[in-house]
């Protein structure tokens, strides 16, 4: 009898298992499906012509075929010198990030360092607090700071948390491969660049990820301290043209171009789809270290 039981119950946890596999998997697609159909709708949208645009609803292909969103958003000047602004905010703020959060948590993660814990408490202070919209913009003002790109890089230069995940990662590197350096005569700076950095490059893709996103998709700060709209990033200039009531921000920038060649949806999801394209092609090649960089970050030390 004993036999029997196990047999039946090995049997029923096994039926359990499959029914379980089976629910999870219809789960998960259905995830997948809901968090990746409003990019591809975006995308057929921005793809599909002018006639369809206004007048159906497009589900799983493209309508009508019709390019002419692309090519007003590329031939615009408006646009192609907020793209410019905002590759330089990304690429200059996400490089100085990355120096200054390396050279601020390097030395906070030594036992040695003096006064280490009341500097890591102020640092962690400003996670909760601060001084609030208006004394920041009066801050921005006074360094002379309004109406230029530095105002959107450097306020945000140092992510306190980003920089306490760099600190634990650090302490997870074993201390000896920097004693052992330090026995052949390096010192600290050679032992971060030539020890520490190259074993640490899961957080630094994490970092950079998370640095990139934040200035790429940044646009309330360029509301705040930009009054030209020459200094204006992508995501504001995406912001006008998806709150505009017409085409005119857009022809303005130079592009010959009248209702009936686009419509204003079709500009408008053409324009999110150049938006957030270099981002999603650039985590891919990122998104095998995120996940340990911020597992070992956040946990190890």
């Amino acid at each position: 009898m004993s036999g029997v039981y196990v047999k039946r119950r090995s049997d029923r946890i096994r039926r359990n298992g499959r029914a379980f596999v089976v629910a999870n998997s219809i789960f998960m697609a259905l995830l997948v499906f809901v968090t990746l159909y409003p990019f591809y709708y975006v995308i057929i949208g921005s793809i599909s012509g002018d006639s369809v645009g206004a007048q159906e609803i497009y589900f799983l292909y493209p309508k009508d075929l019709d390019l002419s969103a692309y090519s007003m958003v590329f031939s615009t000047t408006s646009i192609l010198r907020a793209y410019g602004n905002t590759l330089f905010i990304t690429i200059v703020g996400t490089l100085l990030s990355l120096l200054l959060t390396t050279l601020t948590a390097y030395p906070l993660s030594k036992q040695r360092l003096h006064g280490r814990r009341v500097l890591t408490t102020l640092f962690y202070f400003t996670m909760l607090f601060n001084g609030g919209l208006v004394p920041t913009y009066l801050v921005i003002r006074d360094l002379g700071l309004i109406d230029t790109l530095w105002a959107l890089i450097l306020p945000k230069v140092i992510s306190v948390y980003n920089m306490l995940l760099l600190i634990n990662f650090f302490k997870s590197i074993p201390s000896g491969l920097e004693e052992s350096a330090k026995i052949d005569g390096a010192g600290d700076m050679t032992a971060l660049i030539r020890i520490v950095l190259p074993l640490s490059l899961p957080i630094f893709a994490t970092l950079t990820l998370f640095y990139a996103v934040g200035y790429w998709n940044s646009w309330f700060d360029a509301v705040m301290y930009l009054n030209r709209s020459r200094n204006f990033p992508l995501q504001l200039v995406l912001r006008e043209i998806v709150q505009s009531v017409d085409l005119s921000y857009v022809a303005g920038g130079g592009a010959d171009y009248s209702m009936s060649d686009t419509t204003i949806q079709s500009v408008r999801l053409a324009t999110i789809v150049v938006a957030i394209l270099p981002i999603m092609m650039v985590y891919p090649f990122l998104q095998k270290y995120f996940v340990k960089g911020v597992m070992i970050g956040a946990i190890k030390g």
